[in-house]
């Protein structure tokens, strides 16, 4: 069970939780929701004892807690399969004192009898603690979240960012804690293992708590949603479409209570004024203005604060961008890339899609000149000005400066009056934007990595998982701008948003090659003259076709 009972959390002047109560059963499947900087990560670290709250009461019991943070925390020089075996400890001490004992009673080393007898105990130990099919639990989650068998001896070390939290991932699912908390799990999984991860989820033998933006994800594994907001939690029976569908119902059936009661009191006000100085309405009078003064006046729901911003090329290229023709890249005898050719003309908003560790962010790197190829030429048109937006962007930024002395170092000389003008578009408004990096909630830093990005002046923009962190409404206004951009994007993706919403070419890169599996409408130069992305020409093609129906 977890639980939290009249707690309260503030950060500095920031309240997070005020006289908060909860209750998690151990069946649950529980969904996180908030904006960024509402609590939601804090709320796991604290359920975890990771952090102590200001007053009341937060945490488990009964059973084994386990917490997928957003940063992987591996031990680099461990092979795959022996950072999973970590999850084990009483089993891994077995396996070790085991292999001791018979080295031992090989040698004739030590008290014959004893030896047997401790390794007998040994050996019950660790079947009572199912230690013969711990392998083949770690076997089940690995091939789930897409790993194959040689990487089981790779050093934790030799994957990429992506596929380190997928080891952090599958740390927890094959410990089998009987309470789950996983901070953004989907972040960098593709869609098949994302699907294989909601089947797991929802088969899951104990209390499972996610914090995501992922609302598709959501719909297949939670049953109950708990919305942070302001310092309170509100929850929502039923997955996150219902939660959606449930909260619009309450904010109308509050509106029209608040209006219902602004008619009452505009009535009870005119009735006041009419007989206010008619002695013999004078007790009725006194009643209604009593009355007014002790009703609990509704005020309007507030909308949440959403970032504004829009995206403009600085200046024009020429027709033809990028051209790449015969990359290989190799890491060691591991050959990434192998004679990738790949042609990006002025408009293109080109996306690289395919599994983690198949090559997209290499590729995005040697484009950009941050890496060099093995053998291949890239070349860029004279007037491009490309900007790289890695997908670990957020983790490049200095604990130590505040928000606007970060985005200051990347602006190249912008007036502050500019910055805080940008910033207040990503909602960093008044003093917030003196608040240091290291205080932010992984939310709030990739807004500022976002924002130190885009102040820069581009007009081609190579972009590895932009919308990874990003809460929903900022991930949409994102992905909004992005398709109405009027420079050149290559970006890689595993969102679904990003291909439907901007997508003109799409290129499947995999087995070291880019292939293109979907090529639109060139459009040169962006105009007026249509629909522009994928998911727009598709709506534009169906109402055609249904227009010559008719």
């Amino acid at each position: 069970m977890l639980f939290a009972n009249k707690l309260a959390m503030f950060y500095g002047t920031q309240e997070l939780f005020d006289d908060v109560t909860f209750v998690i059963g151990e069946n649950d499947r529980v969904g996180i929701v908030g904006p960024n900087g509402a609590g939601k990560s804090t709320l796991l670290r604290l359920i975890t004892g990771q952090e102590d709250p200001e007053a009341g009461s937060v945490g488990h019991r009964n059973g084994a807690i386990g917490f997928l943070k957003q940063e992987a925390d591996l031990t680099p020089e461990n092979t795959l399969v022996d950072e999973l075996w970590k999850a084990f400890p009483e089993a891994l001490e077995i396996r070790r004192r085991l292999e001791e004992v018979g080295k031992m009673l090989e040698t004739g080393e030590g008290d014959i009898m004893e030896l047997v007898d401790e390794q007998t105990a040994l050996y019950e130990r660790y079947e009572l603690l199912d230690g013969y099919r711990i392998e083949a639990r770690i076997g089940r989650v690995l091939d789930g979240l897409g790993f194959e068998r040689p990487d089981w001896d790779k050093l934790c070390a030799e994957f990429s960012g992506g596929w380190q939290m997928r080891v952090a991932l599958a740390k927890i699912l094959v410990s089998v804690p009987e309470h789950a908390l996983f901070d953004e799990p989907t972040n960098h999984l593709d869609a098949a293992a994302r699907d294989w991860l909601a089947t797991y989820l929802k088969e899951y033998p104990g209390a499972v708590v996610i914090v995501t933006h992922d609302g598709e994800f959501m719909d297949k594994v939670v049953t109950k949603v708990m919305e942070i907001d302001r310092g309170a939690i509100t929850t929502f029976a039923g997955n996150f479409s219902a939660y959606l569908a449930e909260k619009k119902a309450r904010a109308e059936a509050r509106e029209r209570a608040r209006l219902r009661q602004r008619r009452e009191i505009a009535r009870q006000r005119r009735f006041i004024e009419r007989f206010r100085s008619k002695a013999t309405k004078a007790a009725q009078v006194r009643s209604r203005e009593a009355a007014l003064e002790k009703m609990d006046i509704l005020e309007q729901v507030r909308k949440a604060p959403e970032v504004r911003f829009a995206l403009k090329a600085n200046g024009r290229t020429e027709r033809e961008v990028l051209k790449m023709r015969g990359v290989v890249k190799s890491f060691g005898d591991e050959t990434v890339l192998v004679d990738v050719n790949l042609d990006t003309e002025r408009g293109h908003k080109v996306c690289l899609i395919g599994e983690n560790g198949g090559g997209k962010s290499t590729l995005l790197r040697i484009a950009v000149g941050s890496l060099d190829a093995d053998e291949g030429t890239i070349a860029w048109a004279e007037r491009a000005r490309p900007g790289y937006y890695d997908q670990h962007q957020d983790e490049a930024l200095d604990p130590n400066r505040t928000v606007i002395e970060e985005v200051r170092e990347g602006s190249n000389g912008a007036p502050d009056v500019r910055l805080r003008a940008i910033l207040g578009q990503f909602l960093f408004g008044g003093d917030d934007v003196f608040k240091p990096v290291k205080v932010l909630s992984g939310g709030e830093r990739s807004r500022v990595a976002l924002a130190k990005f885009l102040i820069q002046p581009t007009n081609v923009l190579l972009l590895d998982e932009p919308t990874n962190h990003l809460d929903r409404a900022t991930r949409a206004r994102l992905i909004e701008a992005l398709a109405s951009y009027d420079g050149t994007i290559i970006c890689a993706s595993h969102d679904p948003g990003i291909v439907d919403g901007i997508a003109t070419h799409v290129y499947e890169v995999k087995d070291g090659e880019a292939t293109e599996i979907l090529a639109m409408r060139k459009i040169d130069p962006i105009g007026d003259d249509g629909p522009k992305t994928a998911r727009q020409r598709r709506e534009a093609k169906e109402a055609q076709e249904a227009a010559n129906t008719r």
